[in-house]
């Protein structure tokens, strides 16, 4: 069994050896690598390669070497090459693995060896992962190297690309292996494959526009409360004033008002309008609160590519350096409830989204979205086993 397995991985690396973008997207990823590493920081701003570029608000003197090379590494090194580029690489370099083994006149040969279905498959599959492992490990090496050599920092937490990358394109992958059985095209495969994630994206947006508008609604919700008590302050020092002068407080017709709540609204109009403000603001929070739980759990049943990728900035970066950037950049302390701008601008709301998809837990993230990869490949594992080829 074992001399079987390993005739099929050399044969899955062959075939994936021979692929040209294996070695076009290794050499694109060591392209990546001298751009990282091309980058510093300095006083005055971000250098790249002899050339500065002044930034009053990125530079040494407020961020350190580690955490710029941290930030560049998760925003555009694993944001944007890694979880797209790459991926999208990836998956057009091994959607046509399964396709192409069950073409005419391959899996006759294959099948007619003393070799399990279910082996077969698993091992294509995983050998699929492995283009993904190798090229993820060459490029978190090569920014590893340059963490060490340039930002004299040394952060091993790099590597958490790997695992983390290889489990978001599983996630895409196992729906590909499912497809090109179903299809068996490699064009129809990835095409619906990426139909697929374009479908993921599309919910992942509507969850962030939900998370968005509820927490503006409760920051205006927040702030409506704090305006109503703030006029109820003002209302009662107006009154007391009028008790210290040894006046009566009378309406429009001069009748005296001794209500306490008439009084405050005869003496502060703007009171009641507040007082308007407060269930509105709770009713806005209600509704967008019922939005995003809907939204929340149509995710729950898909793979969460964009929490699985965002665990490592979640683990590269700490809330702290977050708070600490966010006061730089707005001005505004994050601790501080306090703003008197309008919810829609209030940089508290863009603090307190962070603060949510940061806080779902590691279980939700990887544990609803391997339970979805589980499913498929199940599904996938059924239909080879059962085709008569």
């Amino acid at each position: 069994m074992l001399t079987q397995t390993l005739a099929l991985c050399l044969d899955a690396y062959r075939e994936l050896n021979a692929r040209k973008l294996f070695w076009i997207t290794m050499g694109l990823n060591i392209m990546v690598v001298v751009v990282y590493a091309s980058l510093g920081i300095n006083e005055r701003g971000v250098t790249f390669w002899h050339w500065t570029f002044d930034v009053p608000l990125f530079n040494a003197n407020l961020i350190s070497p580690e955490l710029f090379y941290k930030l560049q590494f998760v925003s555009w090194g694993s944001g944007l090459w890694l979880t797209w580029v790459a991926v999208i690489l990836a998956l057009v370099s091994t959607a046509g693995l399964i396709p192409d083994l069950i073409s005419g006149g391959v899996i006759e040969t294959v099948l007619s060896k003393p070799i399990g279905r279910v082996r077969l498959l698993l091992t294509k599959y995983v050998f699929g992962l492995m283009f993904v492992v190798l090229q993820v490990f060459v490029f978190s090496l090569g920014c590893f190297l340059v963490m060490l050599i340039r930002g004299d920092t040394f952060v091993p937490e790099l590597f958490l690309a790997v695992p983390i990358v290889v489990s978001f394109f599983s996630f895409l992958f196992c729906v590909c292996v499912l497809l090109g059985l179903i299809t068996r095209s490699t064009v129809a495969a990835l095409l619906l494959t990426f139909l697929f994630w374009f479908v993921i994206f599309m919910v992942n947006l509507g969850d962030q526009i939900m998370v968005q508008q509820r927490e503006q609604a409760i920051v205006a919700l927040e702030d409506a409360e704090r305006n109503l008590e703030n006029q109820i302050t003002l209302a009662d020092r107006f009154i007391e004033r009028r008790e210290e002068e040894g006046r009566t407080i009378e309406d429009a017709d001069g009748n005296a008002i001794t209500g306490p709540d008439e009084q405050r609204v005869a003496m502060n109009p703007a009171l009641e309008r507040s007082r308007q403000r407060v269930p509105e603001a709770e009713q806005a929070v209600e509704t967008w609160n019922t939005w995003s739980q809907r939204v929340f759990w149509l995710k729950t049943l898909l793979p969460k590519t964009g929490e699985t990728t965002g665990l490592l900035e979640r683990w590269l970066i700490s809330q702290e350096d977050i708070n600490k950037l966010f006061e730089e950049r707005t001005g505004v302390n994050p601790g501080d409830d306090d703003n008197d701008g309008p919810a829609m601008n209030d940089p508290r709301v863009s603090r307190r989204v962070t603060e949510v998809f940061r806080s779902r837990s590691l279980a939700w993230v990887l544990g609803t979205s391997f339970a979805f990869e589980f499913v498929i490949l199940g599904i996938a594992t059924l239909i080879f086993v059962r085709r008569d080829f």
